[in-house]
């Protein structure tokens, strides 16, 4: 009879501890996390503020670090992206906003927006004039970029919202390349000039001729009017793979936050990448560019609830400008 009990006490307790055992190994993350390492996943970005939140990600693919098998990349143009897209050769895209709204709406593209990574990169920059306000613009003669695009709807409404009138009040007139714009400014015969420039050509600007300066950020210009924030760049995603990769989009976002989380607390080394991978060169420009950026991280909810304010804003003005119609809620990933 003892003998029966100590068997069945030394059962018990091999039980026990193989109990303990499955307990440790389940509360471990780790221990279940997928390995994504060989899942391969093709991004690509453009030149400018848009492209700025992936510096960081590639250098972090480029050493074999990323939780996925990265191959990032720098397109030369919208055209390029929106083909690859169209080809499967891309599977995550950092475009403009109201671009991810064209696609969405091209029935030969399927895609959806995973976040927001950039909010309003219009700045007023001046030379021989203080501008101090929207209001010091009247009577004015300011250069820009973006005739019939999203620049010249931002201004118009900003310019609205300070009770001043294109045409009467603030005579705008476009360039056709913002290279233009640093001209008009390092014109030597021109003492007095104000343009409003996308970053980051003001800071070029700024860069190139000394006696200038940013004087107004339009995102600022644009909170003051808007309860919803001015959302101009974001990433959009092939809907086909993140449907056959829910674990590789959330690893993705992750990481891709983590960059623009480095993006806005390490200047200097995001200025270095930016140069090293030629989303904005040089190093000097970037740094001086980066905080003027807005460069932002939000998805979820915040996505939606600003981004969609903005295409509504955008398809008041011209319903062309976002595809033709606003999109539908399966636009925004992860969003029920």
């Amino acid at each position: 009879m003892k003998k029966l009990i100590s068997i069945l006490l030394t059962l018990l307790l091999v039980l026990a501890f193989a109990g303990c055992g499955a307990a440790n190994t389940d509360s471990n993350p780790e221990s279940s996390a997928p390995d994504l390492t060989n899942v391969e996943c093709n991004i690509y970005g453009i030149a400018g503020p848009t492209g700025v939140g992936l510096a960081n990600l590639m250098e972090k693919a480029e050493k074999g670090e990323g939780a996925l098998k990265y191959n990032i990349a720098l397109a030369a143009n919208n055209d390029e992206i929106i083909a690859k897209l169209k080809n499967g050769e891309a599977d995550i895209a950092a475009v403009a906003t109201n671009l991810a709204s064209v696609l969405y709406n091209n029935p030969d593209v399927d895609i959806q927006v995973l976040a927001v990574n950039t909010l309003g990169v219009l700045n007023v920059v001046a030379k021989g004039y203080e501008i101090d306000s929207i209001d010091d613009l009247k009577g004015l003669t300011v250069y820009s970029t973006g005739q019939g695009a999203n620049p010249e709807y931002i201004i118009n409404d900003v310019l609205k919202n300070n009770n001043l009138e294109v045409g009467k009040d603030v005579k705008v007139e476009f360039v056709a390349q913002p290279t233009e714009l640093v001209a008009k400014m390092a014109n030597p015969k021109a003492e007095k000039v104000v343009v409003i420039a996308p970053q980051p050509v003001a800071t070029n600007i700024t860069v190139k001729v000394p006696t200038a300066k940013i004087a107004i950020d339009l995102n600022d210009e644009w909170e003051k009017a808007h309860d919803e924030q001015l959302t101009m760049g974001c990433v959009v995603v092939r809907k086909e793979f993140a449907e056959n990769n829910a674990d590789a989009i959330a690893a993705f976002l992750k990481e891709y936050k983590a960059s623009i989380e480095k993006t806005n607390s390490d200047v200097e080394a995001t200025a270095a990448n930016c140069e090293k991978y030629k989303i904005i060169a040089p190093a000097a420009v970037a740094k001086k560019a980066i905080p003027n950026c807005n460069i932002v991280y939000q998805d979820g909810n915040d996505m939606k609830t600003n981004l969609s304010a903005y295409l509504k804003f955008l398809f008041d003005l011209n319903p062309k400008s976002v595809g033709g119609k606003l999109p539908a809620d399966d636009f925004y990933y992860g969003v029920k």
